[in-house]
């Protein structure tokens, strides 16, 4: 049994729950010689093997900052793209988040797929991306989202919900024409891996976890078995 046991469709896994799947994965483990020695390719056979399954969200991830008091903060975000570059999600660049990677790039990532008993947590630095790749992933998003983008001063403080819904209103009217362009204050973080760790749990708690990172020359990665 393998994470490639699809359907012969190869839409999704055939005919099986995902709290089957965890029965299997915990039992089967994760082996040294089954990891891909590149863990972003590793990394896309778990993420595909998530989004064929029905479980909800299969990109959220939970993302972790640092202010500038050294306290550490903690929220979901949704993986929109990746490659083999990092993993890219989208913010406002004045939200706590976006001013927090500002002034400490360094972050952690974690996809906590606990229908399978897997995570992979990634540590590494954010950056933002370039104005052409957020204005390509913005021109995707549904209108709706495009105006929320435009109306909500993320993280500020707000009187009331009402005041948030007339700037919508007012957005709408200022770009009834039709194309909405990118807010300049709106796009993309690529976090840019350091370390990528893959964990399976295991029964009796003696779970199966890899750790990926980077060699000295930024090129290759080496993998270890860490005790669980």
């Amino acid at each position: 049994m393998t994470d490639a046991a699809l359907d012969p469709s190869g839409d999704r896994p055939a005919n099986r729950m995902p709290g089957q799947w965890r029965a299997d994965f915990m039992r089967e483990g994760l082996r040294r010689a089954d990891l891909d020695p590149d863990p972003i390719a590793q990394f896309e056979r778990w993420y595909a093997f998530a989004c064929a399954t029905e479980i909800p969200e299969p990109n959220a991830m939970t993302l972790a900052t640092v202010d500038h008091n050294g306290q550490p903060w903690v929220r979901s975000v949704l993986l929109k793209l990746y490659d083999r570059h990092g993993f890219v999600f989208f913010t406002n660049y004045g939200s706590d988040k976006a001013l927090q990677i500002e002034r400490h790039p360094r972050v952690a990532l974690l996809f906590p797929w606990v229908a399978f008993a897997r995570q992979v947590q990634i540590n590494g630095r954010a950056e933002r991306i370039s104005n052409a790749e957020s204005l390509k992933y913005f021109a995707t998003r549904g209108r709706g989202s495009q105006i929320g983008a435009w109306a909500s001063p993320q993280s500020q403080v707000i009187r009331s919900r009402s005041l948030l819904e007339a700037k919508v209103e007012q957005m709408k009217q200022r770009f009834a024409e039709g194309h909405i362009p990118l807010p300049d204050f709106w796009g993309g973080y690529r976090v840019v891996p350091e370390q990528i760790e893959f964990w399976q749990g295991r029964d009796n708690r003696l779970h199966d976890r890899f750790r990926y990172f980077r060699d000295h020359d930024g090129t290759d990665w080496t993998v270890e078995r860490l005790a669980p």
